[in-house]
């Protein structure tokens, strides 16, 4: 029941919110004003047109990395997969900075080593700079999706006399379709709503989750904030509808199951030493601008003075800045076992139960990731700005639990994901032993489905805690001066010019972020117990 109410309560209810405000006659005025504005639809078209291409290019470059790591045998793999999952634990609009300070109008390698004065705001610099923030998406899904496939397709193909390109077209491709489908509509759901990249970055290129924070923190109008926060749901929901639809109606199954034997690496010389190079000259490109943030962060004017300071270290962990990194740690820390204790409830009612409502249950717990974090901050605004219940149920608005709410509801979707793939792998003859030996069913989730899924659940942990630390649409709203959140203390200190501190509030925000992933798997642990059995 607890997965339940907080499935009804934070991810549902909000959404309804959303609704039933743009259906009142008070949002009329909004809706006419809006809608009869040539501006409005300029910056709809806007937000498609990013949210395409990024889906577009980070998918591409997903799968590039992931083909790379599967299907080639070249150097500097585990390279390529740290530059992989690298801005996963990072904030997006990091890459923003650094793009600005080395490919601006005054960049160190556009004005100062090749003489040009490249505009780098608008379409095109945010394009770049979401494509690299976001593609981990789409590689972590397709490496994982490449490395399952069953080589015996692919050399039964062959020794029917189809070429490697036709193999590459009739069986891979479709195999991937459903990672290919999932990755597109992730990065193009995260391009429209990403916030602080449009804000740095964008220029006069004004998409709806920057216009809606002007409409909210600007113009002080929630009705507006309300009207273009339902139209940013609307081609999100439509591409989750038809993405759902179209994967689930065709079979990508494979008849032997689990892979068998070993794939037969790519040997083109040509085809394979172009991805190489692509890759490695992509890898570079990544390392350069990763690493130019540390550089900010230990000069004096990052872009004009490199001078050596640590005083934006001091800024960030002994002065105004500490207070940030204590809260977002705090809060961060608090809703990640909160995520993953939900993620595991869902995906084992889902996966293991029976009953009327499951699928309903299924599709509430993806709305967090399918839904724009512009559009869960709304909505949680809208839901808990006032009591509920005559009083019973508290204003939520202004406390630190409704960001660890935002916080849970953003990242529950990944553990639900992680644990439902893992639990389908679980035969259930091992639960049903345990029930024959008298156990009951407490005992056996805790003694048996618990142990076997740790590896899913860590990883939920690892997604729940890195997306907490780096999110900032969906709490950029819900933020007060009691509850200060690193993201959002990044984006004040680059919007001011301050882009020092901001490198130094990243490097401090990638370290927390490491260490705790580190000591995550020290404390749960990334072995089931089974591997002990097969060591013996």
């Amino acid at each position: 029941m607890l997965s339940v109410a907080f499935l009804g309560l934070f991810v549902i209810y909000p959404l309804f919110k959303i609704l039933s405000v743009n259906a009142s006659p008070a949002a009329a005025p909004a809706w006419h004003r809006l809608i009869a504005a040539r501006g409005t639809w300029n910056v709809i078209f806007n937000t498609l047109w990013l949210g395409l291409g990024v889906a577009t290019i980070g998918t591409a470059l997903g799968f590039l990395f992931a083909f790379v790591q599967v299907k080639l045998d070249v150097p500097f793999k585990r390279l390529f997969n740290l530059v992989g999952v690298l801005p996963i634990i990072s904030p997006p609009f990091a890459v923003a900075m650094s793009t600005i300070v080395l490919f601006g109008r005054s960049g160190l390698i556009t004005h100062k080593l090749l003489g040009l004065r490249y505009d780098v705001y608008g379409l095109d610099g945010l394009i770049f700079v979401l494509a690299i923030s976001f593609f981990p998406i789409a590689y972590l899904t397709l490496v994982g999706m490449l490395r399952a496939l069953d080589p015996a397709l692919e050399e039964a193909a062959t020794s029917l006399g189809a070429s490697r390109w036709r193999v590459f077209r009739t069986v891979v491709l479709p195999m991937m379709t459903p990672g290919l489908a999932s990755s597109f509509l992730l990065l193009f759901v995260e391009a429209m709503a990403d916030l602080a990249n449009p804000l740095l970055i964008g220029g006069n290129y004004t998409v709806l989750s920057s216009r809606i924070f002007l409409a909210i923190i600007g113009e002080y109008d929630l009705y507006a904030g309300a009207v273009l926060s339902l139209i940013l749901l609307v081609p999100s929901l439509t591409l989750f509808f038809l993405q759902y639809y179209w994967v689930s109606r065709r079979s990508y199954v494979s008849v032997t199951g689990k892979p068998t034997g070993s794939a037969r690496p790519l040997e083109t010389p040509v085809l394979k030493w172009s991805l190489f190079a692509l890759t490695l000259l992509i890898s570079g490109l990544i390392v350069l601008v990763y690493g130019f943030i540390f550089v900010g962060a230990f000069t004096k004017v990052w872009g004009i003075n490199y001078a050596f300071t640590l005083d934006h270290f001091r800024f960030v962990l002994f002065g105004y800045g500490s207070d940030a990194m204590v809260d977002t740690t705090l809060l961060a820390s608090i809703a990640t076992p909160l995520a993953g204790v939900l993620g595991l409830l869902i995906a084992y009612l889902v996966v293991r139960r029976r009953f009327t409502g499951r699928s309903l249950i299924d599709f509430a717990s993806v709305l967090g990731l399918a839904v724009p974090g512009t559009v869960v901050g709304i909505g949680l605004i809208l839901a808990f700005n006032q009591p509920m219940w005559g009083g019973l149920f508290p204003k939520l608005t202004g406390t630190a639990l409704i960001i660890v709410m935002a916080y849970a509801v953003r990242s529950v979707p990944g553990s639900v994901r992680s644990i439902i793939a893992s639990l389908q792998q679980i035969d259930e003859a091992m639960e049903e032993a345990s029930a024959s030996l008298g156990a009951s069913s407490l005992t056996t989730f805790r003694r048996i489905t618990v142990p076997l899924i740790k590896p899913a659940f860590l990883a939920g942990l690892v997604y729940s805690f890195s997306r907490s630390m780096t999110s900032l649409s969906a709490i950029i709203f819900l933020v007060t001066p009691r509850w200060r959140i690193m993201t959002a203390q990044i984006l004040n200190e680059a919007e001011t010019g301050r882009f020092g501190n901001a490198a130094a509030y990243c490097v401090v925000l990638i370290a927390i972020v490491l260490f705790a992933i580190g000591l995550m798997y020290l404390t749960v642990g990334s072995r089931t117990g089974a591997e002990r059995l097969v060591e013996r």
